[in-house]
């Protein structure tokens, strides 16, 4: 009977405890207060909402703190750390970390670029048999070298070229010996030996293997830092066309291009811009990284780079601050003219590791739908501004939906381009 009893009590109370829970869980209150963030990034001179009352601040304050009627303002007044305790009505309190960063301004771009990597070493992009006494056969493939392999190093000689392999190739054949070649694939280095082959009223020696030592395209400028000269683009990586891998960049060369026409995207299949190198081909910078979220490096100090829009230095926008609603974009459509166009963001999402994926964006401009369909390729890393600070970089476009597509946030790209190393660090531990 006590057992019964006992587990009737265990029962009520699991019961109870779960009709709190949806209580809570329904409590438009409890769910603000969950919902307040436990750490807040800002710059000096910027301020953010938050959905509540009731803040104290503690220490020395590097913030000010306005109170609404329903929401809090704070604003950064100096760079430094400090914290603040809200009490929200009668649940219990809750302490918000507060960064303040120094203002970090960049130059917005949107002008049409030119790109040429020199990859790392010299990439495998395809087999082929060669027709010799034996049969048809591919050395490098026998030798289990793969599609999307690096080649790296040959007898000990580092290979960036073709013409570096090709010369190896041959002296081997004339000289009938092996090769050891090294590749990269991913990170893993693989060490394999194999034999050139010359087919049949061939005097060349070969590897049965398609090769590749640079890459070429264009996209859009997102920003530079006028002091450091340093630079991001395109707002996600450049890989290989037949391979579809990132491209391991040696060095490469930022060069002035200008849009020829333009594809229009449709449902299904994105629109694109086609551009060709300037006449003059003039050297804007070098690259020195391609990473998931664009190239980076440095622009050449006799370069002036206006898009005579926006060509003072803007503060950026911490990925807190961006709201949905209204922004615009910088791009080229004809030429080397660069021009604003509408667009939405739809929703900005706070990341805690780098994404090209931190906001879903929609073209509302007229002509520019009119003209493109919306996103196209090559519009990548056109830079998006709201309310006078640069907030992020168009990455993709739907392909089902041309109008609509991706952003990444702008701290990433900051960080990435070494501009500020600390940023990301903060926003990382703010969401």
């Amino acid at each position: 009977m006590k057992r019964l009893l006992k587990e009737g009590v265990r029962y009520v109370i699991g019961v109870l405890f779960l009709v709190c829970l949806l209580f809570l869980g329904f409590n438009p209150q409890f769910k603000q207060f969950i919902d307040i963030p436990t750490s807040i990034v800002l710059f000096e001179g910027s301020e953010t909402a938050v959905e509540a009352n009731g803040f104290a601040i503690e220490g020395n304050s590097h913030i000010e703190v306005e109170q609404m009627e329903s929401q809090t303002i704070l604003q950064g007044i100096k760079t430094g750390h400090t914290n603040v305790t809200l009490q929200n009505g009668n649940w219990p309190a809750k302490k918000i970390d507060v960064s303040v960063l120094p203002e970090i301004k960049v130059v917005p771009g949107g002008q049409s670029i030119g790109v040429k990597l020199n990859t790392e070493g010299v990439l495998v992009v395809g087999h082929h048999k060669i027709d010799t006494k034996s049969g048809q056969r591919s050395p490098g493939e026998f030798a289990g070298i793969e599609v999307g392999d690096m080649i790296t190093n040959i007898n000990g000689e580092k290979m960036h070229t073709m013409s570096e392999v090709s010369k190896q190739v041959q002296h081997a054949g004339e000289e009938n010996q092996e090769l050891k070649v090294k590749v990269l694939r991913g990170e893993k280095e693989i060490t394999t030996v194999l034999k050139p082959e010359k087919a049949k009223g061939d005097h060349l020696y070969r590897l049965g293997l398609y090769i590749r030592d640079s890459a070429a395209g264009v996209g859009t400028m997102t920003f530079y830092e006028p002091e450091s000269k340093r630079y991001g683009a395109l707002g996600h990586v450049i890989s290989d066309i037949d391979t579809k891998k990132p491209v391991s960049v040696l060095n490469g060369q930022l060069l002035r291009s200008s849009v020829t026409s333009i594809s229009r995207g449709i449902n299904g299949e994105p629109g694109e811009k086609l551009a060709s190198i300037s006449k003059d081909r003039e050297i804007l910078g070098t690259i020195h990284k391609n990473s998931a979220l664009g190239i980076y490096g440095t622009l050449n100090e006799t370069v002036q780079l206006k898009n005579n829009v926006y060509d003072q230095p803007l503060p950026i926008s911490t990925a807190s601050e961006v709201k949905e609603g209204p922004a615009k974009i910088l791009t080229v459509l004809d030429g080397e003219e660069v021009e604003q166009f509408d667009i939405e963001i739809v929703s900005s999402t706070p990341q805690e590791s780098p994404a090209t994926k931190g906001m879903i964006i929609k073209v509302t401009d007229k002509r520019l739908l009119e003209k493109t369909g919306g996103i196209v390729q090559g519009m990548s890393g056109s830079p998006i501004i709201q309310g006078d600070k640069i907030v992020g970089a168009v990455t993709h476009v739907f392909v089902n939906d041309p109008t609509s597509g991706y952003g990444c946030h702008i701290s990433w790209m900051l960080e990435e381009s070494g501009i500020h190393t600390g940023l990301v660090k903060h926003q990382a531990q703010a969401s």
